[in-house]
């Protein structure tokens, strides 16, 4: 058999390798086990060719299908990105397709449990879908025997799969034509050749030519032929390629044909989508045409807004958890609502409720009102959330409150305000940590109090027992050390949740993640991990992570302070303090302590050299993004103890990154003799060459009692991976060239080094660059073999759980 007797890792290499080798069969998309993709992206971005099913073994085809589907609808990844034109299945000895479009239908099922494990073959779910689809796959499948089939199934890729990216659409729902209207006007409205202003006057929409383009089918002809009340309901057709005006009283002063400027702009936007809407959602769109009003919401100076395209996944995420009718059967608040553009894209505005602290901002959403936005002017008030009485609420919304049952059919949808005390100068925002809110829950928030969102959170949590809550914000809730008072007494579930960068959010700066959070308050539990959704600037789905919160007592600070030392110091650890990524800025290893403000750190000597690289190592080894900024380092198990290897990695990686400078103190930390780089004086010191060698041994009279079983003295010349080394020689060409200059310092550090060739600017800040062709090889080249090093420090971080996955 042609793959017989692997695992299924190696499975999907060696399928992908084989078969799919022109296109990328890398990425990972949630748990379904193989994609393929084409290697280059489109205009709309990359839309996938397959996703298929990996089996060891010899499977029936049906079943393997059956756990794909489940998995797909479990996730609901055909909402979270584009499908593909293929679903697939594999194991061993064959491989099949089928046309997404021919089992599509299978995720619009009414009261169908998604939450099933797919892997489980005996659930009633996998059962009813396998028996649904069974009967499709029999005449709709392509199945390919890898040997028996080889030529037909290379030319099936090449002329089908290969060709493909068009075959799987979305199709349009109650719950989605809006969100795709929003994209319409971004992509479509601005090439249509046409002056809007004119047709204002004559009350013809832009929503009109949105509603002639959706109700055609994917040749771009009328679809409505046989339903007289929907082509009797548009204002506008589409017709030979353009648009008619069809209103009766006016069509004959726009008796022209209004052409699109950008043809193939326009159908690779309708590409993307299954026209017309779904047969029972029609009537509805037509009859809500209402809903599709121009977007005017106006940023003021100081406002903080949530960008379209993550209020359309939100609300995607809440129709996941809740069901399609989640509008009608629940009702929203948006008390922290600004201009209102949280609320875009819902439909039922007698169950919508805004609030918002200003007065100018409700002035606008009345003024929105009048313009035609689908929201009652009574449900829309002045409300100052962190200090006002409920009792001053409309008593509407009081009633529903009051009622434990229509309590608990109320969400709570928000962007709350990220201001905070330290992020506006030294006296911070002003009122941030005096509302009454703060004061009355100021023993559970603690410092977290200065942070508004988390003044929002407590108030809802405490005050309003059983509600949904549906907030973006930043992870410290979840992750961060001053939040752990609130988290422990914020006991509720998070059901759904997805990451965006916060620089994709207006107004907001820093590369960090703002988390969509959907907590389910009525299950009591404190939150401990997740896996949460990943998705890019351009709002496409990009993966998965697990985020974690940890105590203080798991701390990766609380380990390396037990290896404190007490004399011969050959430099100092500042940072330790700060315990994620997004401190990693403020760890450095200096001379001495009093070169930092206010430092925080320990003395590093023979004794603890080991662990403090090992800990140095691990923070400055993986890169700061926006996705792990609030990740926290952690204690790790006992297993790195052993690893030899990993601590002279560590070890000559520190050496390497140090803020050490021979003008502060005596410079420990030179890796090479004297004669290994043709120095023209002595060093003033050789502890470090010496360490390498074996040279140094540990001092047993500053041995801390908290590593009393644990030596990392080595008295043999430390052995060094291939990494190491090439490191160390790349830094030996570095320093041996720099010696052969003139007026030097013989004790420089490489810091010092890096200065005598790139230089300061007039405002004393080092040069990025140097005039010197071989030095900017030189140190081209040892950071790129820092960087190599650091690629093999990265997954023994995980390992040893430094961090977690």
């Amino acid at each position: 058999m042609k793959y017989k007797n692997i695992r299924e890792e190696e499975l999907k290499n060696k399928v992908g390798a084989e078969w799919f080798k022109q296109f990328d069969t890398t990425e990972i998309l949630g748990n379904i086990d193989f994609t393929v993709f084409p290697k280059q992206d489109t205009l709309f971005g990359r839309t996938p060719l397959l996703w298929a099913e990996a089996k060891t073994g010899d499977y029936d085809i049906a079943t393997m299908f059956v756990q794909l589907i489940l998995t797909i609808g479990k996730a609901r990844t055909f909402v979270k990105t584009m499908p593909p034109a293929f679903l697939g299945a594999f194991d061993f000895k064959k491989i099949a397709f089928v046309d997404y479009i021919n089992v599509q239908d299978i995720f619009y099922l009414n009261d169908f449990n998604w939450n099933v494990t797919p892997s489980n073959h005996e659930t009633k779910e996998f059962q009813l879908i396998k028996n649904r689809i069974e009967a499709t796959l029999k005449v709709k499948t392509y199945v390919f025997d890898y040997e028996k089939d080889k030529k037909q199934l290379i030319t099936f890729i090449k002329n089908n799969v290969a060709k493909s990216s068009t075959k799987g659409k979305i199709k349009i729902d109650k719950n989605n034509f809006i969100p795709i209207y929003l994209r319409w006007l971004e992509i479509v409205k601005p090439i249509i050749d046409v002056d809007w202003e004119d047709l204002k006057k004559a009350n013809i929409l832009d929503s009109d030519f949105y509603l002639a383009d959706l109700f055609v089918d994917d040749k771009g002809t009328q679809d409505i032929d046989d339903d007289l009340t929907i082509r009797d309901s548009l204002f506008v057709v589409f017709q030979n390629q353009g648009y008619k005006i069809a209103k009766e009283n006016i069509k004959q002063m726009f008796d022209a044909t209004i052409n699109i400027r950008l043809k193939d702009t326009y159908q690779r936007f309708w590409k993307l989508y299954k026209r017309p809407p779904i047969k029972e959602f029609q009537d509805y769109i037509i009859e809500r045409r209402d809903l599709l009003v121009p977007q005017d919401i106006r940023e003021r100076k100081g406002a903080y807004f949530t960008p379209r395209k993550w209020v359309e996944l939100s609300q995607k995420y809440l129709t996941d958890y809740l069901g399609e009718n989640w509008q009608d059967d629940y009702y929203i608040w948006d008390c922290a609502g600004g201009t209102g553009n949280l609320l875009a894209g819902l439909n039922n505005k007698y169950n919508i409720y805004a609030s918002t602290l200003d007065q100018a901002d409700i002035n606008v959403i009345h003024e929105r009102i009048d313009n035609g936005a689908n929201l009652l002017k009574s449900h829309v008030f002045q409300f100052d959330f962190l200090n006002d009485d409920f009792t001053k609420l409309p008593q509407s919304l009081q009633d529903i409150l009051n009622d434990e049952t229509k309590r608990n059919k109320l969400i709570i949808y928000i962007n709350p305000p990220y201001a905070e005390v330290s992020s506006v100068g030294t006296k911070g925002k002003a009122g941030v940590n005096q509302s009454k809110t703060h004061l009355k829950y100021n023993n559970i928030l603690g410092t977290a109090g200065r942070e508004i969102y988390a003044q929002f959170l407590i108030r809802i949590y405490a005050e309003m027992e059983g509600v949904i809550i549906a907030e973006f914000s930043k992870l410290k809730v979840l992750q961060g050390s001053a939040f752990v008072s609130l988290r422990n007494y914020l006991k509720a579930k998070i059901e759904k949740m997805f990451i965006a960068p916060a620089y994709t959010f207006d107004n907001v700066r820093g590369r960090f993640p703002i988390g969509f959070k959907i907590w389910n308050t009525k299950e009591k539990e404190v939150f401990h991990s997740i896996i949460t959704d990943i998705y890019n600037d351009d709002a496409e789905f990009i993966g998965t992570k697990e985020l974690y919160s940890a105590d203080k007592s798991e701390y990766i600070n609380k380990w390396i302070s037990s290896y404190k030392v007490k004399e011969n110091f050959i430099g100092f650890l500042a940072g330790t303090n700060g315990n994620d990524f997004q401190q990693n800025g403020i760890v450095y290893i200096l001379n001495r302590k009093e070169q930092m403000a206010n430092p925080r750190g320990m003395w590093i000597n023979q004794n603890n050299l080991i662990p403090i690289s090992v800990y140095y190592s691990v923070r400055k080894s993986i890169a700061q993004t926006w996705i792990n900024d609030r990740d926290q380092f952690l204690i790790p198990n006992s297993q790195w103890k052993n690893d030899i290897e990993f601590h002279n990695d560590c070890l000559v990686f520190t050496i390497f990154k140090t803020n050490i400078k021979s003008e502060i103190g005596t410079n420990y930390w030179i890796p090479f003799t004297e004669q290994e780089v043709d120095a023209k004086e002595k060093f003033s010191n050789n502890f470090m060459s010496n360490f390498l060698k074996g040279k140094i041994n540990y001092n047993d009279s500053d041995k801390p009692m908290l590593f009393e079983n644990e030596s990392f003295n080595n008295s043999n010349p430390r052995l060094l991976s291939r990494e190491s080394e090439k490191v160390m020689n790349s830094g030996k060409r570095l320093w041996k060239y720099y010696h052969s200059k003139d007026s030097i310092n013989v004790n420089a550090s490489l810091y010092e080094i890096r200065e005598y060739f790139q230089g300061r600017n007039d405002k004393g800040k080092m040069n990025n660059s140097s005039d010197d062709a071989i030095y900017t090889e030189l140190i081209s080249d040892l950071r790129d073999s820092l960087k190599e090093l650091a690629k093999k420090i990265e997954p023994k971080v995980y390992e040893y759980r430094f961090l977690k996955k």
